[in-house]
């Protein structure tokens, strides 16, 4: 090979790099803009809906994890503050037959991790539940535990779905197989009482 066709060659190879290079960038750019697209969801606001004065209907599985299908019937509110953007607290009260019960529970976003964190107390005593952690997807809210309950390690469910400017639906749901089955054990429908809606 003589020197001009070594020339001629990486003249060739420079006119394609400066041809191609532009491309390449672009390419460069475009895929950084799909990565910016996938960003991790601002949840902070996804309970907003949920502010204000609500009438629930609440069934209660008698004896969650024995085979039970005994359910109890309540009727109560819900009362549900904003306390600031990504935190807010809930107080349930539900009259039955055989009691009256009073729940709080406050929720907090964790920005970093983009996930809720719902804890739950009760008029009964004692402190603060472990949270229920998760996110909502697709219109639907799921939060997961592990405790122990009744001396058992189970896991726990706590579902929202149907949601609607006037209503949604809560569930509560046990497993002891790892979440391969689960038992629901609470279900509360809720129906906004528009005079007092919070904001």
């Amino acid at each position: 090979m003589n020197v001009f066709e070594y020339l001629r060659i990486h003249l060739l190879l420079l006119c394609f790099a400066i041809v191609f290079q532009p491309l390449y960038g672009a390419a460069q750019q475009t895929s950084g803009a799909s990565d910016a697209t996938q960003e991790a969801h601002d949840g902070q606001h996804d309970f907003d809906w949920d502010l204000g004065t609500w009438k629930i209907h609440v069934r209660r599985l008698q004896n969650p994890l024995t085979g039970s299908t005994t359910w109890v019937e309540y009727d109560g509110t819900d009362v549900v503050r904003k306390l600031w953007d990504g935190a807010n607290e809930g107080l349930i009260q539900w009259n039955g037959p055989a009691s009256h019960l009073q729940l709080y529970t406050i929720r907090l976003y964790d920005s970093g991790a983009h996930q809720w964190n719902i804890y739950f107390a009760n008029s009964g005593g004692g402190p603060l539940s472990l949270p229920a952690v998760g996110e909502f997807k697709n219109g639907r809210g799921e939060f997961y535990d592990q405790e122990s309950y009744k001396g058992r390690t189970i896991q726990l469910r706590f579902s929202v779905s149907d949601i609607t400017p006037n209503s949604c639906r809560f569930e509560q749901a046990f497993s002891v197989d790892g979440g391969k089955t689960w038992e629901a054990n609470l279900i509360v429908t809720e129906t906004l009482n528009l005079a007092s809606r919070s904001d």
